[in-house]
């Protein structure tokens, strides 16, 4: 079937499943596959709960008319992805819906999340949903959106080279942020040059198709890596458009807007100084769509951060820093530095091992070792990863279940904690 009659399909049923558990009547689906699982084999399933039509790649054995074969059902999702992605290059009045794109090592889930508390003040703003940032995620979101849509914002993940190539492919974006690039993923990227060859992906196609780009000043590399795009907006502590820096840490993140911006203090309910260039970035975005100073203010204040990423809990007498979600060894080391600097004399960490990190796993697990030891700690938990490999004086465990029984038996008061760890060691089970 072509991509266009597809779409004319489509857009008598606009809802979008791959899943049989969460249809919903009048839905279309589309049987993807995995390596432990087909969705060919669920058709029948699917239209017995109620979907419309279910697109299939394989030999169902079904004589329906609401069968509809393909291919490749995950290639025809992302070419229907962008036959209606493209359908908002040219809307009524002959407006164009910005679509932009924020990727990074760090900090681009929550750097989304800010850009469209603050867009979404003044547009009708779409965007990624949780962290539905990949290959299956990202033609999900972009169905999604509406007609009604006067911004797109998408969240792009990607653990290798070309990865973020071929997501600009049905995306289109017309804006871009790289919040930075760090030590993630350097397994799949080949290294710390690799992840900045593989995030750049994202500028290239910006560069080629007369695009914006919004970058960190203070990150030289992120000037080198923009160079020859149309427009480069910048923000930072200095030297850039829009300027800021941080007022207090201690609890809340407060940052100052020293320049660009009619705004003074915006007190965020986010933790930690690593938080500022995401803060950063959601003024220079909103600026430069002309929302309002007090809007971007208030939508800033009032985001609270959820999904285990930067959350403050306090509970029985203890604040605990949440950050659970994810762990590389840039983001790790900054969020220990930070904790060591906030107030309180009773803080405990417990960290969780950091994945995907390849021949550079030890070295970098050592890494951490050795910035702990520059700090005193009523107690330091590390949980599986490569840290039982190495000496150190810390207690050690292989797992998150086992960090949760020690935890409950300290019965702590009046202590700090910061938990952190990839995704993986599920380190928010020690709170459960």
């Amino acid at each position: 079937m072509q991509i266009e009659n597809l779409y004319k399909i489509f857009l008598q049923h606009p809802s979008v499943q791959t899943d049989t558990r969460k249809l919903k009547d009048g839905d279309l689906y589309f049987a993807l596959k995995g390596p432990h699982f087909n969705g060919n084999t669920f058709a029948q399933k699917a239209l017995d709960t109620g979907a419309a039509y279910a697109v299939v790649d394989e030999d169902t054995g079904l004589s329906d008319e609401r069968i509809i074969k393909v291919e490749d059902v995950l290639t025809t999702m992302q070419l229907l992805a962008k036959h209606h992605r493209q359908q908002f290059n040219t809307m009524p009045g002959g407006r164009q819906v910005p679509f932009i794109a924020v990727t990074g090592s760090n900090g681009k889930t929550t750097t989304k999340e800010l850009l469209h508390e603050v867009l979404n003040t003044t547009y009708k703003t779409y965007t990624t949903e949780g962290n539905l940032n990949n290959h299956i995620g990202i033609p999900l979101t972009i169905l999604k959106i509406k007609a009604d849509a006067e911004m797109a914002l998408i969240e792009m993940g990607a653990n290798h080279q070309k990865e973020i190539e071929s997501y600009c492919t049905f995306t289109l974006p017309t804006h871009g942020l790289i919040t930075n690039c760090g030590k993630a993923h350097l397994e799949g990227f080949g290294g710390e040059e690799g992840v900045r060859k593989g995030k750049g992906e994202l500028f290239d196609y910006l560069r080629a198709n007369n695009g914006t780009a919004f970058i960190m000043n203070d990150y030289v590399y992120l000037q080198e890596m923009s160079k020859g795009i149309a427009t480069v907006k910048t923000y930072g502590t200095t030297a850039a458009e829009i300027t800021g820096v941080v007022k207090n840490s201690t609890g809340f993140l407060e940052v100052v807007i020293t320049g660009g911006a009619s705004i003074d203090t915006i007190k965020t309910q986010l933790v930690g100084e690593y938080n500022l260039p995401n803060v950063l970035a959601a003024v220079a975005v909103g600026k430069y769509f002309k929302v309002a100073d007090d809007n971007i203010k208030s939508a800033l204040e009032n985001y609270t951060p959820s999904n285990s990423r930067s959350q403050l809990i306090e509970k029985d007498g203890n604040k605990i820093i949440l950050d659970a979600y994810n762990a590389n060894p840039t983001s790790m080391k900054a969020a220990i530095e930070n904790f060591a600097k906030m107030e309180g004399n009773e803080k405990v960490l417990l960290l969780g091992g950091m994945m995907e990190l390849g021949n550079e796993s030890l070295p970098e697990h050592q890494s951490i070792i050795n910035v702990i030891d520059n700090y005193k700690w009523k107690a330091v938990v590390l949980v599986g990863g490569d840290y039982h490999k190495l000496k150190h004086a810390y207690i050690n465990f292989s797992n998150s279940l086992e960090a949760k029984e020690w935890f409950n038996q300290q019965h702590f008061k009046h202590t700090q904690f910061l938990i952190k760890g990839s995704r993986s060691m599920q380190m928010e089970k020690v709170l459960e």
